[in-house]
């Protein structure tokens, strides 16, 4: 009984370990996104700007409002 109970405990939390390492993933894709982009100067810092706000958020544990920044950032690089 207490394998079983082990097993549907280590399944339900499997979901919220793979969203969380989807940040630095996102901040990987934004980064290599950003070396041939070819946006205006003010776009270009409005995506440094949302990458960092999203690598804030993240450190901070608020994984949610981390994907928001990193996809506005991602939608500004047309990613």
């Amino acid at each position: 009984m207490m394998i079983r109970i082990s097993i549907a405990l280590l399944l339900a939390l499997a979901p919220v370990t793979a969203f969380a390492n989807s940040c630095p993933s996102q901040m990987a894709a934004i980064d290599s996104a950003l070396q041939t982009a070819s946006l205006s100067e003010a776009d270009m810092n409005k995506v440094k700007q949302l990458r960092k706000q999203g690598e804030d958020l993240h450190a901070a544990g608020d994984h949610a409002g981390s994907e928001a920044a990193l996809g506005e950032a991602k939608k500004l690089l047309g990613i």
